[in-house]
């Protein structure tokens, strides 16, 4: 099985990739934004819970992140893998997610780190803002504050996998199509 985090910073082009690799290899999309996008339009009590945090630029609890990748990673059973998209984000649910993988006979086989510059990133989520009409990419301090929670809890998740031997960064910056072919190579020799 072939179970892959997409990591970096907001902009980066863990989305874009993402449905690149899912098409290419036959992968199911994890992506913890999206599944908390879903529960927010959804109108739920964790979408609200979470819509007040994610607004604000913080992190979702641990606890409830794990319960519904659990439950994704159960409704498909029969998969050749998983892309782990924008999760983990902190090493303490790197731990809990290779537990729980390891609880279903399975681990990540690897974490691709798309490599972008801050200034760049910046850009990319404003024009994104302007399209998507997202809250979170409209405000250049909300921005700023996604990217210093980025660096300060979820970089340090990059040594969690270089410890394992399962990290590999890729330059995220260029045509779509080159940065594409940069991770599929990395991917290949798994």
């Amino acid at each position: 099985m072939l179970n892959l985090v997409l990591f970096g910073p907001p902009g980066a082009g863990k989305g874009t990739q993402s449905q690149k690799l899912i098409e290419k290899y036959q992968l199911v999309h994890l992506s913890t934004g999206d599944i908390l996008r879903g529960e927010i339009a959804g109108g739920t009590a964790l979408g609200l819970e979470a819509k007040k945090l994610m607004d604000q630029g913080l992190l979702v609890p641990d606890e409830v992140v794990i319960g519904m990748i659990s439950n994704k990673l159960d409704a498909n059973p029969a998969v050749n893998g998983f892309i782990f998209d924008g999760f983990p984000r902190t090493v303490a649910q790197a731990e809990a997610l290779d537990n729980l993988l390891q609880s279903k006979n399975t681990a990540i086989s690897g974490m691709i780190a798309l490599e972008v510059e801050n200034d760049e990133l910046k850009k990319r989520l404003l024009l994104r803002g302007k399209d998507s009409g997202r809250p979170d990419d409209q405000n250049p301090e909300i921005i700023q504050k996604r990217i210093d929670e980025y660096n300060n809890k979820t970089a340090p998740v990059a040594n969690h996998y270089k410890g394992q031997q399962k990290y590999q960064g890729v330059y995220g910056i260029g045509a779509i199509e080159d940065i594409f072919n940069n991770i599929t190579a990395v991917i290949d020799q798994y």
